[in-house]
């Protein structure tokens, strides 16, 4: 038994572990929206997203990360760059409140016990539930929607796949920072009240737009975080 003991804690001691080594602090930025309603640029941050995230380093290459973010949406026609747009006129507000748990991926090693500086880009990918509303037109099909409102249909739960680059350095031996930007994919067209038919599958619902893609939206931005946590010390006195 002494030996399987004496075993297991070589194995512990071989590799660096980071299982005390964590980052948490504020996001910040910027959040914009893509889909049927208002501009077509891709990043185009035009509304404020803020909320925080933790990061759970378990190698030099990837981390487990959490974050909370809360977001409005929102678009205009007028401000779009196609005429078919800028005449029909639509517009809308929305909101995102979301919570993403996946992994983070650095292009170089990331340590941030060492004693140098350290900085890296890196990709981040997972899963995401957000809340938001869903939107329809006013009046039914076989009408004029073109001046027609956009009005709220009920809650929209549902989830959305993160795909986030960023660049983060070390700033002291307690602090790093970030700048990342990352898009959702989500799983519904009716962030813009574009397919209502999605809310009760009443297909007499005035549906606009390209039914062949869903809705997407963005964030942009800049994050602090605190390091905490101990290194790789296998024996302690605790």
């Amino acid at each position: 038994m002494r030996y399987l003991v004496v075993m297991v804690l070589m194995a512990f001691c071989a590799n660096k572990t980071y299982s005390q080594n964590f980052e948490i602090g504020p996001f910040i930025g910027g959040a914009n929206y893509i889909g049927d309603v208002g501009n077509t640029t891709y990043i185009n941050p035009n509304t404020v997203v803020f909320g925080g995230l933790l990061k759970w380093n378990r190698s030099e290459r990837h981390a487990f990360r959490f974050s909370l973010m809360y977001a409005n949406l929102e678009a205009d026609d007028a401000k779009s760059n196609e005429g078919r747009r800028q005449q029909r006129g639509y517009s809308f507000k929305n909101t995102i409140a979301e919570a993403s748990l996946g992994l983070e991926f650095t292009f170089w090693e990331w340590d941030l016990h060492s004693n140098t500086y350290q900085s890296t880009p890196y990709l981040y990918t997972g899963i995401s539930y957000y809340f938001a509303n869903h939107y329809m037109l006013k009046n039914k099909a076989y009408t004029n929607p073109a001046n027609n409102e956009l009005q709220e249909a009920g809650n929209n739960w549902e989830f959305s796949v993160p795909m986030v680059f960023g660049y983060k350095q070390t700033l002291n031996n307690f602090l790093s920072g970030g700048i990342e930007i990352g898009a959702r994919y989500t799983f519904t067209d009716n962030l813009d009240g574009s397919q209502p038919s999605e809310v009760n599958g009443d297909y007499n619902l005035w549906n606009f737009g390209n039914s062949n893609t869903t809705d997407w939206y963005v964030f942009t931005g800049i994050y602090l975080t605190i390091n905490f946590g101990r290194g790789s010390d296998c024996f302690n006195k605790y």
